[in-house]
């Protein structure tokens, strides 16, 4: 009997009229091997492309890993190279910025000196009044214990004893 396709090999079952033989498959004397192979002979090229992409594929991701692995030790060895430099100037900013510091205290505290100048001499005139004022009257005679506070006559009387 000649089979045109795979499903030829079951018998009709069911079918209109008389009852028939029982549906089974009908025994082959090659088997189901001898039917598989024009399938697996029909996939061999599709499995052949398959195999090649694949192997392509990994090719190509061992070269890119490769690529990668050498590049990224040239980014290495680069920034050990440049480390140097980076550090050296890394020093730099913190002596500038050191050196503005101490020009800042150093304004501030020209700043501060000249107030304390300027507030000395606008009191001179008036301590030097006092000075001369005490000067004169010693030398007129008065006497230290009409001219003294009560402190003062205290602080005299500690002295003396």
């Amino acid at each position: 009997m000649a089979r045109n396709s795979l499903l030829d090999r079951f018998r009709p079952v069911g079918a209109p009229g008389p009852a028939g033989p029982s549906g089974v498959p009908a025994t082959d004397d090659q088997g189901p091997e001898a039917e598989l192979v024009p399938v697996f002979e029909a996939l061999d090229p599709t499995i052949r492309d398959g195999r090649m992409l694949v192997d392509d594929a990994a090719a190509r991701a061992a070269d890119a890993v490769s690529q990668a692995r050498t590049r990224a030790a040239a980014m290495v060895e680069q920034a050990r190279m440049d480390s140097g430099a980076v550090r050296a100037n890394a020093a730099a900013e913190v002596s500038r910025e050191a050196e503005t510091a101490d020009k800042n205290m150093l304004r501030q505290a020209d700043e501060e000196a000249a107030e304390l100048k300027r507030r000395g001499e606008s009191r001179l005139p008036q301590l030097a009044a006092a000075i001369v004022a005490d000067l004169v009257s010693d030398l007129l005679g008065s006497s230290p214990e009409q001219d003294e506070g009560p402190d003062d006559r205290q602080r005299g009387k500690d002295e003396g004893a």
